[in-house]
């Protein structure tokens, strides 16, 4: 009887080792290998922001909404929306490819550090559809590393970096971010 019983659970055993490889293969077969030094898609651009100030209404791409005073000299708290011009050279004047629409927040009270999420809204005769980048954006590093979450239209599912290198700034009225996008995943 006991041996009848060991058989049995032996049985069990192996049937759902058997299916938990199968069921691995299975799933490992379907991943794609993503090559880091060679991404499906890559171009730069440039994101120009200029600040509202009270003075520039009709030309302020950025607007702060919240901005307490008191906590400390790194903008802690300080909370801005955006529907920046981005375009493919480093002139302002230039023809938009697409529009950062988002918000970043001040997150940090040591050092001027942002979390960031935007949509890059391209909607030209070379790329329609959106990327969505979300992460913390260490200001003061030379470069930064955001990560591309997702897109629609061309960029439909896509995923990748995009790393920020402050081309220009102009104290808190105006800057320039070259965006050196990479993708690793294009459908």
């Amino acid at each position: 009887m006991a041996n009848q019983v060991s058989k049995q659970i032996f049985k069990i055993m192996l049937s759902f080792f058997l299916f938990v490889l199968l069921l691995s293969d299975t799933v490992s077969s379907v991943r794609k290998s993503i090559d880091l030094k060679k991404p499906c898609k890559h171009f730069v651009l440039h994101l120009h922001n200029i600040a509202y100030d009270s003075d520039n209404a009709d030309n302020a791409t950025s607007a702060t909404i919240v901005n307490p005073i008191g906590l400390g000299n790194f903008n802690f708290g300080k909370f801005v929306v955006f529907d920046n011009p981005v375009t493919m050279d480093e002139h302002y004047l230039s023809e938009p490819v697409a529009r950062a629409q988002g918000f970043f927040f001040y997150n940090k009270k040591t050092t001027y550090n942002t979390w960031m999420t935007f949509t890059l809204l391209f909607n030209s005769t070379q790329h329609k559809g959106t990327m969505t980048i979300i992460d913390a954006n260490p200001m003061m590093e030379p470069t930064r590393d955001l990560s591309i979450v997702g897109g629609t239209g061309d960029f439909l599912m896509t995923r990748g970096i995009v790393t920020f290198t402050t081309d220009t700034f102009e104290g808190s009225k105006y800057f320039r971010i070259k965006l050196d996008i990479k993708l690793y995943e294009c459908y």
